[in-house]
């Protein structure tokens, strides 16, 4: 019988088996995922293959961007089926077609700018487009930055600057955007997503998470938003329950819906180690990246096992 995690509306069955992989295909840790308008899964990883894309049935169609990246991170998908790839070891966003040719590069591959700076980048995490074609991006591990940009990459403006103050950043490690043009930033360190208006102003924030890490919107009026949450990262609080790691969804305005995922963390089915990366598919389905191997160490002190879960799908149940 398969797991389910959640209830009523918000239920989900866990697909154990949906990625199906050649035994001479390994995937690294997942750091993004993202859904095309044909519901192809791209899973964005740190492994040999960075981008490996698979059929709604979980069935690699392909993969490519073999020497193109050094540290995936974040996926965007554009509505001119192309996709944003954002890649924190190598301080570049790519925006590349769906079958791989990179179209535009933001930042200087291999050049972070100074720690700090506020100049982009420092280990950029994530991309998002508003409805208007602007393009912003989290500048996350080595700025406290949001960057805006014209569609064909021209700086517009920069807001932002360590702290845990409104617009203060303690991390900004994801980004969305939703129809109305409004920002929303996964503040990591500071367990919250900011809410902006498209300049910049803040709005609001959402204080009922811990360590937001994957984040992403469904499409439409009033969307649903979906947050991976960490769990505890020290030693201190490593069996606290109720904290993570864990999927959450909420309104547009930040209401908790619904959490998912059993207690603690761990690699049985409907157990998460740490959700990185989101994306849902046109048929409300979640697709979960994992950076298992990568916090393995912070929940067990057994050796990871060769071959770990690097992407989840939970398949909505009928209402």
């Amino acid at each position: 019988m398969a797991v389910q995690l959640g209830s009523g509306e918000y239920t989900f069955e866990v697909d154990e088996n949906w990625a199906k992989l050649p035994a001479e295909v390994t995937l690294g840790d997942c750091a993004a995922v993202g859904v095309d308008r044909q519901q192809r899964v791209y899973a964005f990883n740190r492994g040999e293959h960075p981008v490996a894309v698979f059929d709604a049935e979980g069935n690699l169609l392909r993969t490519w961007g073999e020497g193109v990246f050094r540290r995936p991170h974040g996926v965007h998908m554009g509505p001119d089926d192309t996709i944003y790839l954002t890649d924190d070891g190598d301080h570049t966003v790519r925006q590349c077609t769906l079958g791989g040719k990179v179209l535009m590069t933001l930042g200087i591959p291999g050049e972070p700018k100074p720690y700090m700076s506020g100049e982009p980048f420092h280990r950029c995490t994530h991309t998002a487009l508003s409805p208007h074609g602007d393009l912003y991006v989290s500048d996350g591990y080595g700025n406290a930055r949001i960057h805006k940009y014209t569609p064909d990459g021209k700086l517009l403006m920069s807001w932002g600057e360590p702290g845990t103050d409104p617009g203060q950043f303690n991390v900004p490690h994801n980004i969305c955007c939703d129809t109305d043009g409004w920002v929303y930033v996964a503040d990591r360190e500071n367990h919250r997503v900011q809410v902006f208006d498209g300049s910049g102003r803040f709005e609001t924030q959402w204080n009922n998470l811990h360590r937001p890490n994957g984040m992403c919107m469904a499409a439409g009026p009033d969307p649903l938003v979906y947050i991976g949450e960490g769990g505890p990262s020290g030693e201190i609080n490593r069996d606290w329950p109720n904290i993570g790691p864990r999927v959450s969804i909420h309104t547009s305005k930040g209401k908790v819906l619904a959490r998912l995922g059993k207690m603690h963390a761990g690699l049985a089915a409907g157990q998460f180690t740490s959700p990185h990366g989101m994306a849902v598919d046109g048929h409300g389905n979640i697709y979960v990246g994992e950076l298992s191997g990568r916090t393995w160490a912070r929940f067990s002190k057994d050796p990871p096992p060769k071959r770990i879960r690097v992407i989840h799908k939970l398949v909505k149940t009928a209402a």
